[in-house]
């Protein structure tokens, strides 16, 4: 790490802030809040809406303490955990392209767009957009700020337009149903009703939010945006702008710690609190509660909710029953949009996780070099993609299982990032910058959590 003393930064306004909280929230809205839960509701009803609130609660604290290192440190977690941990960076590569490669959110998309406009085959539209976020992702001089902007814009678009549908199509009985699930009330049953596939709860729950190895990138995206320490690191290229050519240094910069700049850390840590508190925990707990009410409203008890992502097509089908045609198809394009934006910020995070994992691992042999991880990124967004059309290849292009079998992985990865997030806090951080007594037991019910579920989970496929 650099020796050069750097004041910490002064913290910014909530308004400019705002950014990473919409980019990690659009990670979850094409697997937990479009697909995973709303699936549930429509086989199980809305006595399960708890466990939407929970997980994305749960999430909410596993990022706060992921962005405490960066804004302390001006560095990603990855590169602390493997100052730690040698073999981290293994884990991490392996952990990401394993639960993130799998193609299923695009495969959803691609079906529920081949749905509107007649084609069969759609995992061949599913290869065509992999290859349309593949150039997205190359082109242009900074790749995140054109993340964010594709990000925010699709939010603020498509999400008030479901909410409006949610909003028209609900009776005062049914928020009433979406009011007991929230504390675990279901129709005949408490929390969870029988029948329940347990593998695909807890890969609704992980992605409450983003999930995995995602959830890191918080740190990278504090980074980008020059939060605290933050401001002194550098950002990604696009490979057309001369990104091929960027040498980036991982480490992050070192402060003094005096009055002023405790001071400092502390207003850093007030506002992106309110920020993620505002964008992600507040739009998300209510993005999902009103996709579910939607779900609740039409799809429930329908035929075929079981299979696949056909939820979504009878989702479309009523709406556009009770309104006119074109609101239906209106629902299932806007939908499909969401899900292509989602597998484009799930591209652009995984890359970045396991550039930076790669990098971390080269400049172990050189340890005052630099590293191109500009390069490295867009090996890692056009390896996926090339895994992604493979699958489709071989006729592995179902999406709901695709999308559940990823979960599930990424549900164990993150009981494995809690656990090291954590020990790295209480290892590199100075005692004043630590989470508090309250949020380390919040943290290690979490990390308990997790790691009950997942050994569940694991022990019921032998």
């Amino acid at each position: 790490m650099s020796t050069q003393l750097n004041e910490f930064p002064p913290a910014l306004p909530l308004k400019k802030i705002l950014g990473p909280s919409f980019v990690i929230l659009a990670l979850g809205l094409g697997s937990g809040e479009v697909i995973l839960w709303p699936y549930l509701v429509s086989n199980y009803g809305l006595g399960i809406a708890w466990g939407a609130i929970v997980g994305i609660t749960f999430q909410f604290f596993i990022n706060m303490e992921i962005e405490r290192y960066a804004l302390v440190k001006g560095e990603s977690v990855f590169v602390g955990i493997a100052k730690i941990f040698s073999w981290a960076p293994y884990w991490f590569i392996f952990s990401t392209f394993i639960g993130f490669g799998l193609p299923g959110i695009i495969a959803a998309s691609a079906e529920v767009f081949a749905s509107v406009v007649g084609i069969n085959e759609f995992q061949w539209v599913a290869a065509v957009m992999l290859i349309i976020i593949g150039l997205v992702l190359s082109l242009g001089k900074t790749v995140y700020d054109r993340m964010e902007a594709i990000t925010r814009t699709i939010i603020l678009i498509g999400v008030p337009f479901i909410f409006i549908l949610a909003l028209m199509l609900s009776s005062g009985a049914n928020w009433g149903t979406l009011v007991t699930g929230i504390i675990g009330r279901g129709d005949g049953y408490w929390f969870l009703p029988a029948g329940i596939s347990v593998a695909t709860f807890l890969a609704a729950f992980a992605y409450s939010g983003a999930g995995g190895n995602l959830n890191l990138t918080q740190s990278i995206y504090v980074k980008e945006k020059g939060y605290g320490m933050g401001k002194f690191a550098q950002k990604i290229s696009g490979l057309t702008r001369g990104g091929h050519q960027q040498s980036i240094q991982l480490s992050g910069s070192e402060f003094e710690i005096n009055k002023n700049n405790i001071s400092r850390f502390n207003d850093w840590w007030k506002i992106i609190n309110r920020e993620h508190a505002l964008v992600f925990w507040l739009i998300g707990s209510l993005s999902m509660l009103l996709l579910m009410l939607l779900a609740f409203n039409t799809a429930f008890g329908a035929s075929g909710n079981s299979q696949g992502i056909n939820f979504v097509i009878n989702e479309g089908r009523i709406i556009g029953e009770r309104f006119m045609p074109i609101i239906g198809t209106l629902f299932l394009v806007v939908v499909s949009i969401m899900l292509f934006q989602t597998q484009l910020g799930v591209m652009d995070s995984t890359s970045r996780v396991m550039a930076e994992n790669v990098a971390i691992r080269l400049l172990r042999s050189q340890p005052n070099g630099k590293v191109r991880l500009s390069r490295l990124y867009h090996g890692f967004v056009w390896a996926q993609i090339t895994f992604g059309i493979t699958l489709f290849a071989f006729n592995i292009y179902e999406p709901k299982t695709l999308i559940v079998l990823g979960a599930v992985l990424n549900a164990i990865a993150m009981f494995v990032h809690i656990g090291l997030v954590s020990w790295l806090n209480h290892k590199s951080l100075p005692l004043i910058f630590q989470p508090t007594t309250f949020r380390r037991i919040i943290i290690g019910v979490i990390f308990l959590f997790y790691g009950f579920f997942s050994g569940f989970v694991i022990i019921g496929l032998f």
